[in-house]
This record gives structure tokens, C-alpha cells and sequence, in this order.
């Protein structure tokens, strides 16, 4: 999530303070990434530092009012327009989890899986009722609309979480049932044993020869 090219836009519609940057972009997002003050702040001293936005005197209440400068302007337009990069995507911690999960010991992966499926399916089932909220009275400003986008997204990211655990058990499945049907290995005994069968085998071979 950019924080500074999301400023950035409420700033583009006009002058802005801190806390008033926040809530606005925690009614754009329905505070689904919600921010502290002291983040925001952060973020704009870095965005006056690089020229994107400048300080624009106070409000009617003492309030430091921040605008976008034309410099920032070009970097919010070049955001909009340059697609969000998937090359190195962010880590994923049920990715994570699932991958160490494999074959290690005392863990079963399946009940790994059964558990987070009715975890994402709840989440699912939660933001799907937003979105019936959302859309009992029809949307009609930007913040609604916004908002409505972002619960959308966290249903379809839902869906698709739930589709790919249920291809990692139907995978764990398919797997256990090849280790199962697999021939016993040919030679009885540990690979001690074996060794040991060998090299005695070898040393009758050799005192035939002898004689």
C-alpha cells in the first residue's frame, strides 16, 4: 500500500492537515488500512522533503494545511498510470506457513489447511455482508463508491484464498495416494543389512575364483 501517493490524491482535490488527511483516507478505504496520526505527519515531511508537496499556511483553527506541489502532481499521475508491479510480491504468511508446514514433523498439513479454509470462508461470509450494507441505499459519492471497490476486492481476494487451499489439499491428496501405491524396495533389510549382504556376496565371488 502507498501511503504517499494515496496523501498525494486527497491532496490534489486541496489543502490538507494532518489528522484531516487521515480521516479521509480511512472513509476512502473504510478503514481497512487504517493510519495514526504520527504516520501521516511522517509521511508528509518526507513528501516536503522530496518536493511533492509544501506547506500552505494554517487554517482557521491553527492547523499546518499541506498542498501538492506541480513536482507531486507528476508523481500522482505517473502512479495512476504505471501498473502495480507483481515482480517481487509481498510475502505471504499462509504461503509461508503452508510451505514449512510440508512434511514437517508432529504438523498435519490437512488440518492446517481445514482450519484456515473456515477462517477465509468466515472473512468471506463478513465482508460479503458489508458489501449488502454497502448497497441497501445506492452509492452515490466517491467515498461510498470508494469504499465499495475495496470491500470487493477483500471478497474476491477471499474467494480466491479459498479456491487455492482447497488445490493444496486436493494436491496433498493426490500425493499421499502415489506414496502409497509405490513398489517396496527391491532388497529386504536396512541399507545397512544391505551393504553387509553385498560385501559378503562379493568376498564368496572372489574365494570361487581361488580355487
Amino acid at each position: 500500500m502507498s501511503i504517499r501517493h494515496g496523501l498525494l490524491a486527497l491532496l490534489e482535490r486541496g489543502p490538507r492537515y494532518g489528522s484531516q488527511l487521515r480521516t479521509e483516507f480511512e472513509s476512502r478505504t473504510g478503514s481497512t488500512w487504517p493510519l495514526n496520526v504520527g504516520q501521516v505527519y511522517t509521511t508528509l515531511s518526507r513528501l516536503e522533503r522530496d518536493g511533492l508537496v509544501a506547506q500552505d499556511g494554517e487554517d482557521d483553527a491553527g492547523h499546518a494545511l499541506y498542498s501538492i506541489t506541480d513536482e507531486g502532481r507528476v508523481e500522482l499521475r505517473n502512479w495512476f498510470e504505471t501498473p502495480v508491479d507483481r515482480a517481487n510480491p509481498p510475502r505471504d504468511e499462509l504461503a509461508i506457513k503452508l510451505a514449512m508446514a510440508v512434511g514437517a514433523p508432529g504438523v498435519d498439513i490437512r488440518a492446517v489447511i481445514q482450519s484456515q479454509r473456515g477462517h477465509t470462508l468466515k472473512a468471506m461470509q463478513d465482508y460479503t455482508r458489508l458489501k449488502a450494507r454497502a448497497l441497501a441505499d445506492v452509492p452515490t459519492n466517491r467515498d461510498e463508491v470508494a469504499w465499495l471497490l475495496v470491500v470487493e476486492q477483500l471478497i474476491f481476494q477471499a474467494e480466491a484464498e479459498a479456491r487455492w487451499l482447497d488445490h493444496c489439499e486436493s494436491r496433498l491428496v493426490r500425493l499421499a495416494e502415489a506414496a502409497a501405491t509405490e513398489p517396496a524396495a527391491r532388497t529386504p533389510g536396512t541399507p545397512a543389512e544391505r551393504r553387509s549382504a553385498k560385501a559378503g556376496g562379493a568376498g564368496g565371488a572372489r574365494m570361487g575364483t581361488r580355487r
